[in-house]
């Protein structure tokens, strides 16, 4: 595998270690994941599920996401959580 594949496969825990250096809690990210690069044994589908629950055990919380040939993924970090309103 090349270096641009390697390093491919390893984006979703790449962007969240550098998220928690670099990042302040309720922050946005952008995100490419390229199926192709990751998994090919499994639909493109499945690789983005997978990736997209890797962000979200990391803290993130994908807003939406947009798959073309490869998912665009968009939301927050460390999201602060909403309080419900008194009644």
């Amino acid at each position: 595998m090349g270096d641009a594949t390697e390093s491919l496969m390893h984006s979703c825990n790449d962007l969240a270690l550098n998220a928690s250096y670099y990042l302040k809690a309720g922050a946005h990210f952008v995100t490419i994941i390229k199926a192709n690069c990751i998994d090919l044994t499994v639909s493109a589908e499945a690789v983005f599920a997978q990736e997209v629950k890797k962000l979200q055990a990391e803290q993130f919380k994908p807003a939406k996401q947009i798959t073309l040939e490869h998912a665009c993924v968009v939301g927050g970090y460390c999201m602060p959580k909403k309080h419900k309103a008194a009644t």
